[in-house]
């Protein structure tokens, strides 16, 4: 199987590239290494996929489709991960999200629509588009059309985008809602990242609301089982485009992950507590019935169990920088 994978560099991508490959999947990964954060981490990312003999890099922005098209063709299937990633990160920087969410987006429909052999597209939305006053937990069929940051509105952008090429050109596609997702190799943006950071060098950390926001903390191996089940079960129909929440289905205190974080560093964080900012819900919490129905997808991974991998993780980054 060939394989387009797109934000192979990233977090998420750069995990879902070590399960195909361990298939033996033949995978060209294309990232424009974008310093949005430490780029050090996706070269890094990078060096422990170019060991694999079926793993070929491309660095190219998505946007720029002239670009994405000389990655190569004969694509069975194409997992689109690539995105500007962060909810307030778009507050100041608006046109980066238009291009790489938006533009990028379109960019790889159109590659898609012109790969006849293509099989299947899987790419990445977002548990933001669910919006203010969604009820919990979260599930595909409730409304999303009441965006609270730039970057849901992209990404539910993206999903509408997908279902007009699906009807117009027979794709086969599926756009998959992550919820929070944490572990080794991770994204030093997202927040259990930068408390073990500020945590390990004294900093304060700021805690909104006191601690008592909820999110639905998802560990990269679930994650990873839950893309590979999709890719398991294609569309059987031309034009067939399906979303899925893909989460853990437990909500949990961001307060209890900080005391997870301190009891692994053995060190206390100074805590700044602040008022919520307006983009950032009170809880999230995935429905996982509509995945589990198809995939049989059921999260393992137990936020203490997560975290203790993270930071075993994180404390060999740490050595290897110096």
């Amino acid at each position: 199987m060939k394989v387009l994978l797109t934000g192979a560099a990233g977090f998420i991508g750069y995990h879902v590239a070590e399960a195909l490959l361990g298939r033996g999947a033949r995978v060209v990964g294309v990232d424009d290494l974008n310093p949005y954060y430490d780029v050090r981490l996706k070269q890094a990312r990078l060096e422990r996929l170019a060991a694999h003999e079926g793993f070929r890099f491309y660095r190219a922005d998505i946007a720029d489709h002239a670009a994405l098209r000389a990655a190569g063709d004969g694509w069975d299937l194409i997992v689109h991960l690539a995105a500007q990633a962060g909810v307030r990160y778009s507050i100041d920087n608006p046109f980066a999200y238009a291009a790489a969410n938006m533009t990028g987006h379109l960019s790889v429909l159109e590659l898609a629509r012109h790969s006849p052999g293509l099989r299947h597209l899987v790419y990445a939305s977002s548990s933001s588009v669910y919006g203010a006053g969604t009820p919990l937990p979260y599930a595909e069929t409730a409304r999303a059309d009441r965006p609270q940051s730039l970057y849901a509105a992209t990404k539910r952008a993206d999903e509408m985008m997908s279902a007009a090429y699906a009807h117009l050109y027979g794709l086969r596609q599926t756009g998959l809602r992550f919820f929070t997702v944490y572990g080794p190799w991770g994204r030093p943006d997202m927040a259990y990242f930068g408390f073990a950071e500020a945590i390990m060098a004294g900093r304060p950390i700021t805690l909104y609301d006191g601690g008592t926001l909820k999110r639905d903390f998802t560990y990269i191996d679930d994650i990873v089982a839950g893309v590979m089940g999709v890719i398991d079960h294609a569309p059987s129909n031309a034009g067939e485009h399906r979303v899925f929440n893909i989460g853990n289905h437990r909500a949990e205190f961001v307060r209890d992950l900080v005391h997870l974080l301190e009891a692994e560093l053995g060190r206390k964080a100074m805590i700044v507590d602040a008022p919520r900012p307006a983009a950032d819900p009170v809880e999230t919490c995935a429905d996982l019935s509509a995945l589990n129905a198809l995939t049989g997808y059921l999260p393992k991974t137990k936020l203490d169990q997560g975290v203790k991998k993270f930071i075993a993780w994180y404390r060999i980054w740490c050595a290897e920088r110096g």
